[in-house]
């Protein structure tokens, strides 16, 4: 389904197929100039339930949805998986179609970047992209809050989903939106697991079968800190360090196991009471990345 040269749209069902940003403003406009209301939901593609979530409460929110499908190449490093990020735009379109959406937008790079991957201007938020997995994933932030931006100016959306999977990068679009006066509510949508609890992710294709089998050991690992934190939130630092090494005892490669402040992933301080529990830890050749929420009672 990739496009030719010259295709800007194409009709899928009752869903339009937009490679083109002069085409997309003037559906938008339309749109606009009508009064309807529009939910944003960007994506890279390879769509999983968790996905599917966002669309279908987006589509209780607003007249008109749109998906964005984009593997954005400057929110990889060096050595990551952009080159073999999965591509399933055929598939994700029908998943799309059969989930009543209103419009599919696949970017064009040359548009989006018409200075070039390696020249263009960069949107960063300062401090909080660099910590966690910004600390592991240097310049990763900045890829995502600048084609985040570039997306929301584009389709001017008076909503835009996330997932709360990707806790980190939610606050952070949550900052950059304020702090760059930009019209849109960002909000987030509850993580969607699989059966034993691991968090659905488009990189769990990168799991082998026994490494697939272990992978759920993350979410209970996650779920036994918050039990040991409710019990004791004075013992944070034994708290992260044993968790982290719980997992590499089985095989993980934990970057890190971190207890921080829910509202702004600041260090804890002593009488905090609200807590977002993060890892992110290797497995085999998948990163996997998964949160969880404490907060306890006065």
């Amino acid at each position: 389904m990739k496009p030719s040269t010259s295709q800007k749209t194409k009709s899928v069902a009752n869903m339009e197929l937009v490679y083109d940003l002069p085409a997309l403003r003037s559906i938008i406009a339309k749109w606009k100039h009508a009064g309807a209301s529009i939910a944003f939901v960007p994506t890279m593609g390879n769509l999983h339930d968790g996905h599917l979530s966002l669309l279908e409460r987006a589509s209780t929110m607003a007249d008109h949805t749109i998906v964005s499908i984009f593997v954005n190449p400057i929110q990889f490093g060096l050595g990551e998986d952009y080159q073999r990020y999965t591509s399933t735009l055929d598939e994700d379109a029908e998943k799309l179609t059969a989930n009543g959406l209103d419009m599919l937008f696949v970017p064009n790079l040359e548009q989006l970047y018409p200075s070039g991957i390696d020249a263009d201007t960069r949107v960063t938020v300062p401090e909080l992209s660099n910590i966690l997995c910004g600390k592991f994933r240097p310049g990763h932030f900045s890829g995502v809050t600048t084609v985040v931006t570039k997306l929301l100016i584009n389709t001017q959306p008076d909503i835009a989903l996330f997932g709360e999977k990707d806790y980190q990068q939610l606050l952070i679009i949550r900052r950059m939106v304020t702090d760059l006066c930009l019209p849109v509510e960002i909000v987030g949508m509850p993580i969607v697991r699989e059966a034993d609890g691991l968090a659905m992710s488009s990189r769990n294709a990168y799991l082998n079968p026994q490494e697939r089998s272990k992978a759920s050991m993350i979410y209970k690992a996650l779920q036994a800190a918050a039990e040991r934190l409710r019990r004791n939130p004075e013992d944070i630092p034994a708290i992260e360090s044993e968790a982290a090494l719980s997992l590499d005892s089985v095989g993980f490669r934990a970057e890190y196991f971190s207890i921080r402040r829910l509202d702004d992933l600041a260090e804890p301080r002593p009488g905090d009471r609200r807590f977002s529990i993060l890892v992110a830890a290797w497995l085999g050749s998948a990163r996997l990345i998964d949160n969880i929420k404490v907060e306890l009672n006065e």
